[in-house]
């Protein structure tokens, strides 16, 4: 069975997610960077292990990383899993877990990266709006595409109730790509891009053209 290390932030709803859809995947441990994180109390009562590595601690962005590293090293898992997790990792640490980052964003990526995703396309007036699975890299909201959905921008819509409905997409497509990975369905075949066996397009999600070979 393959692993996983969840980071989270706060409330962990993906982590939620992620663990409830019974993906196949052992999930050996969610670690937050921040010891008041409710996602923590949650993983608790579920019987997995918890760890915190407080950023406050640590001087620098690099000795936050390497505290991390050596954490979810000493776990040894296949998959690390970002859930909410609000830091942005150092180049070092994203190639010492090469090929085996996942994170969910809340866009259609490559458009609107970074924060307040839901006001920027509010702003900009798009039609389609969504959330993104997405392979880290060391260049932040970039990575190969695992898999998007999309939802409407509705008439009167805000932040808050585009927030809600793509919310709702991400507790689908996340657990989703993280059982394709478990079934060992996640392939490279070259740099820059993911490819999903036996994928397909449903209504609930929408495959990234890039992955469509």
């Amino acid at each position: 069975m393959k692993s996983a290390v969840i980071l989270i932030s706060g409330r962990g709803s993906n982590m939620r997610a992620i663990v409830e859809a019974r993906t196949g995947l052992d999930v050996k441990a969610v670690v937050s960077n921040r010891p008041d994180a409710q996602g923590l109390a949650w993983a608790a009562s579920q019987g997995i292990a918890t760890r915190v590595v407080d950023h406050r601690e640590s001087a620098t962005r690099e000795a936050f990383d390497a505290r991390l590293e050596n954490e979810i090293a000493a776990l040894a898992p296949d998959l690390v899993l970002l859930a909410g997790f609000m830091r942005i990792f150092t180049d070092g640490f994203v190639r010492r877990f090469e090929g085996r980052i996942l994170n969910i964003h809340p866009s259609l990526l490559p458009a609107f990266p970074g924060l307040h995703t839901h006001r920027q396309a509010l702003a900009a007036g798009v039609k389609l709006h969504g959330a993104t699975v997405h392979v880290v890299t060391p260049r932040l909201d970039d990575g190969p595409i695992v898999v998007q959905g999309a939802v409407p921008v509705l008439a009167g819509d805000t932040e808050e109730t585009l927030a809600a409905r793509v919310l709702a997409v991400e507790h689908r497509i996340y657990p989703q790509a993280v059982r394709w990975f478990a079934e060992g369905r996640i392939e490279f075949p070259r740099p820059g891009v993911v490819q999903v066996r036996g994928c397909g397009v449903s209504t609930d999600w929408i495959a990234s053209p890039r992955n469509a070979e």
